[in-house]
């Protein structure tokens, strides 16, 4: 069982091993929310996510025996990275399945902490099932990401830290994926003041927590498909259902369009990376009154590869209408381009991309097309833009912005 001992112990063991991640004041989301908003950073975890302590304290309760006949597990990223540094630090042999999909930074970060890593499979699922055939043929003990209740008193040291910096907090939100996080965190958050309300938050199209929720018992979804890969879970943990349907207040979903913006948001206004899956938890913030009431966000890590950083980043500035595209048809003949791109320049438009194309129609003199990518401030200022190229006659028309 999930007991308050349990999570003392754990808070001064995973010390051993964490940095402190002391809580950030956001004034751009307090503002945003008109309450006191505050950032739970586990992203400056030293592998980059909070499932270093779970694995920690997991492995701090094994016998020596255990430890010494090898860990294994599954994990496409943060659990993986977190075993493996965890044993290294115990001096036990680990072996990392992961499926043959992972990002070749997360499996060479996994080796880095001097785990052997397996490559199995196209999904987790895939790569579970042949960790736990080799943990029966090897004799090696499985640590499971989520469905573990050592496990999640790990994660649960979280509340502790919230709680003890900021002992009036009225919210906690925090992401759910198998549910090891949200059982622990909401278990002892509510031991510790049962008048804090935690509040789990899901990808819209992985919400596997609120289908085990309404069917009173853990179900498996057909599909897990988000970009929030972390939480993409398609079925919960057995043992973290009770405890989330004892003391989860509410579980919010998110579309994975939101999860875009407000990547771009942390970049911007706090110098961040976190990933898609950690960003749940600020995404639900709209969906909450926090007028007047201290509330906690939980980035549940930061291990994002710089290919998905970079579409996050172009699909975010595109959503926010601070890139885009027009397509204007011009008579082929010197001069046009200039005046196209002068009252795009005097409307403070700035220019990235032209495509020209003479083939749009089989009289060049009558008209040619040209395609404009530009930056702009935001979507006021694109209708500017576009009230611009209108007056001078040019008639643009809004079409798919891509910036490769």
């Amino acid at each position: 069982m999930l007991t308050l001992e349990k999570f003392e112990e754990a808070s001064e063991i995973v010390k051993r091993v964490t940095n402190p991640t002391k809580l950030i004041y956001s004034d751009y989301l307090s503002d945003m929310c008109q309450g006191k908003v505050y950032l739970k950073p586990e992203n400056m975890q030293h592998t980059g996510a909070y499932k270093l302590r779970g694995a920690y304290y997991k492995i701090s309760t094994l016998s020596e025996e255990e430890r010494a006949k090898g860990l294994i597990t599954a994990s496409a990223g943060n659990h993986a990275q977190g075993v493996a540094y965890a044993a290294q630090k115990f001096g036990c042999k680990a072996i990392i399945v992961m499926p043959t999909i992972t990002p070749l930074i997360k499996v060479n970060r996994t080796k880095g902490y001097g785990a052997e890593v397996i490559l199995h499979g196209d999904v987790y699922d895939d790569a579970c099932a042949h960790a736990r055939e080799l943990a029966e043929e090897l004799g090696y003990t499985f640590v499971h990401p989520f469905d573990d209740l050592d496990v999640a008193t790990g994660q649960g040291t979280i509340a502790m830290e919230i709680v003890q910096e900021l002992p009036t907090v009225d919210y906690i939100l925090v992401p759910i994926g198998g549910g090891g996080l949200i059982s622990g965190v909401a278990t002892l958050a509510k031991m510790l003041n049962p008048k804090i309300k935690v509040i789990g938050v899901e990808p819209a199209e992985a919400a596997s927590m609120t289908a085990a929720v309404q069917a009173n018992e853990v179900v498996e979804l057909k599909s897990a498909n988000t970009i929030a890969d972390g939480t993409a879970v398609k079925c919960v943990g057995v043992q973290n259902l009770p405890y989330v349907q004892e003391y989860v207040d509410d579980i919010l979903l998110v579309e994975d369009d939101e999860l875009i913006g407000v990547f771009l948001d942390m970049v911007e206004n706090h110098k961040m990376i976190v990933e898609n899956s950690g960003l749940l938890s600020v995404a639900a913030l709209k969906q909450l009154e926090c007028k007047g009431k201290k509330v906690v966000c939980v980035l549940s890590g930061g291990n994002m590869d710089v290919i998905t950083m970079s579409s996050v980043v172009q699909h975010g500035l595109i959503q926010r209408d601070r890139i885009f595209s027009v397509s204007v048809l011009l008579p082929d003949k010197p001069g046009e381009l200039v005046s196209v791109a002068s009252t795009i320049a005097d409307a403070q438009g700035n220019v990235i991309k032209l495509e020209h194309n003479q083939f749009v129609s089989t009289n060049r003199n009558t008209a040619v097309e040209l395609r404009i990518t530009m930056e702009a401030f935001g979507t006021e200022h694109k209708h500017r833009i576009m009230d611009a190229l209108e007056k001078k006659g040019f008639r643009p028309k809004l079409i798919s912005a891509k910036l490769y």
